[in-house]
């Protein structure tokens, strides 16, 4: 299992990959055209891919241009933080500690640039439990909630990195 921080202009194949994984997570991140996902890409704190697209994370920091909703909650909230935008694993990779290892990833990447708080959103409507079961497991509570424009209910959630021990893993 390798985790490679993504650069880029990104392949086609690549960017193929990753874009079908994000249009077949849609429903719990929001669908972007393959333009906007390597934009997204290209602007973000930290993006990374497992085995060359069975995984994809994409992180942005308080000072990441992003307009989302969510993004913009934590914003006026925090003045320094990681956002953790998205993240997908290929349903053929489930249960193999994917999304752990690229959550990982991003502590690394956010320890190393002097960050101190992870900060996400999980969908509450429609419900997401399989979500919400992980990042229980790793530490993150609520500290907020909100209804977005299109309908969907989000539970705001952040993780202190000061908890968490300093594993580290290592990017190709």
């Amino acid at each position: 299992m390798t985790v490679t921080r993504l650069t880029v202009p990104l392949s086609p194949d690549l960017l193929g990959a990753l874009h079908g994984l994000n249009e077949d997570h849609a429903t719990e991140l929001s669908s972007l055209t393959p333009e906007k996902l390597e934009g997204l890409i290209g602007s973000a704190f930290f993006a990374a891919t497992v085995d060359a697209g069975d995984g994809l994370v994409i992180a942005c920091d308080q000072d990441t241009p992003y307009d989302s909703p969510n993004f913009l909650w934590f914003r006026k909230r925090y003045p320094r933080f990681v956002y953790v935008d998205r993240v997908a694993v290929s349903s053929s990779r489930r249960g193999e500690g994917l999304a752990r290892k690229l959550y990982d990833a991003v502590f690394a990447a956010a320890r190393k640039a002097g960050h101190e708080i992870i900060v996400c959103e999980v969908n509450y409507d429609p419900p997401n439990p399989a979500s919400d079961a992980f990042h229980e497991k790793l530490g993150f509570a609520e500290v907020g909630r909100a209804v977005l424009e299109n309908g969907k209910g989000v539970r705001y959630l952040r993780l202190d990195l000061r908890g968490l021990g300093a594993a580290t893993p290592s990017l190709s």
